[in-house]
């Protein structure tokens, strides 16, 4: 690892280069490699003709095309907000209901990747504490990892209100800022949070917050919620904080429709809200106006909400044929479920296999030419507890039905 040099900042000596980066890199630089890692979507969905058409019709006429082309403000386009807002209270069921939350408490972003940046700087500093799934999503442990912020990891619900009685205990709750939860499909296990789950989480954070002295706020990232190719859908964090007072919602719009036009979005409570932008006034000063303008008009024409049945069905028959070819190629000790959405099938081997990046396996695969992500990646450095070394994050959404088959055999057979 290349360290920064000493008069570097802090934050730059604590920044390692993330593993997405360098396994993204691979991948695009080898095109002999089956990547089964990063999580790049389907080629073949991609909606080209559609947003050609939209491109088109924005250009047409200067009355559209300047505004578009022109800068907007660091909370993002209002006619997107509004779009935005109006399909989240669809799909929470709160559609015509009094709520505290309009268009006002929503802002896009640089894709959700920036907005959990953003949201991470403005409420911790070098020594705080967050809360994270045991294991979560490994990138947002890099932003935390470079920001000083010591990560705490729990596996359901008695574990964290274990973890947060042990903060409690040593004095640490004034330190806590925030839970980080991947609460749809997550990455990288592809389980959901029920509604009740959330519910009791909610309860057991609220009673810790007199003893913290502030609001502990729940941070849901929900980028695959649009990714369901089967079962209901399960309502959010925030229909449960009906104040809009403690949870902060992140999405995106381009890992369910086009990952080239990098928006996300957030619904966050006003006092988060207000040192969000004032942040991101500092890092840009506003997302990109054009891309908001594509896809503000693929949410009010339907393009968006056509599209998803499209991917839904793709990804649906990529997951059948890893599954499929799991349970045929791997050994019986392995153990994963069958995801009902997102990207990802978790696999975990016997306990004495090591998957890491300097294991015998992962050279391996590579040199048979199949890429994964390493499991000990997606787990935080809490010292409570060792990190597993036996997981696997396999991704079905980038390779074609062929490369999954052939890349779960060749690491099969790496395996043996």
């Amino acid at each position: 690892m290349i360290v920064a040099p000493r008069h570097f900042s802090a934050l730059a000596r604590r920044s390692a280069e993330p593993p997405i980066s360098w396994l993204m890199k691979l991948a695009l630089d080898r095109p002999d490699l089956i990547s089964l890692a990063a999580g790049f979507t389907d080629n073949g969905t991609l909606p080209v003709e559609e947003v050609r058409q939209i491109t088109r019709d924005i250009l047409r006429r200067p009355q559209t095309a300047r505004p578009a082309l022109q800068y907007g403000t660091s909370l993002g386009l209002p006619q997107l907000r509004h779009e935005i807002w109006r399909r989240w209270q669809r799909q929470d069921q709160i559609a015509g209901r009094r709520s505290p939350v309009t268009a006002n408490d929503v802002i896009v972003t640089n894709g959700s990747q920036q907005l959990l940046y953003l949201i991470t700087e403005v409420l911790c500093d070098s020594g705080d504490v967050v809360l994270v799934e045991d294991p979560t999503y490994f990138v947002y442990l890099g932003i935390i990892e470079a920001m000083g912020i010591r990560a705490v990891g729990f596996g359901s619900t008695s574990s964290l209100k274990s973890k947060l009685e042990s903060l409690k205990r040593r004095r640490l709750l004034p330190r806590l800022k925030l839970l980080y939860l991947v609460t749809y499909f997550q990455n990288p296990t592809g389980r959901t949070w029920s509604l009740d789950a959330k519910r009791e989480t909610l309860d057991i954070v609220k009673r810790y917050e007199r003893a913290a002295g502030h609001t502990l706020y729940i941070v849901e990232d929900a980028a695959y919620r649009d990714l369901r190719f089967e079962g209901q859908d399960i309502p959010s964090f925030k229909t449960l904080d009906p104040g809009n007072a403690r949870v902060g919602y992140t999405n995106t719009l381009t890992k369910p429709f086009a990952t080239g036009i990098k928006i996300g979005y957030g619904i966050l409570p006003p006092a988060l809200m207000r040192a969000v932008l004032h942040s991101k006034g500092n890092h840009d000063f506003g997302s990109s106006n054009f891309l908001q303008a594509v896809l503000g008009r693929a949410l009010a024409g339907g393009l968006y909400e056509r599209h998803l049945p499209r991917i839904a069905a793709a990804y649906r028959r990529k997951r059948d044929v890893m599954v499929a070819q799991l349970c045929a190629s791997f050994p019986n000790r392995a153990r994963y479920e069958k995801p009902h959405g997102g990207l990802y099938v978790w696999v975990e081997l016997d306990s004495r296999v090591k998957t890491g990046l300097k294991s015998k396996l992962f050279q391996r695969a590579l040199d048979a030419g199949v890429l994964y992500v390493p499991g000990e990646l997606c787990y935080c450095s809490d010292p409570s507890r060792p990190i597993p070394q036996n997981g696997i994050r396999l991704s079905f959404g980038g390779p074609t039905i062929q490369q999954i088959q052939k890349g779960v055999r060749l690491l099969a057979d790496a395996l043996e």
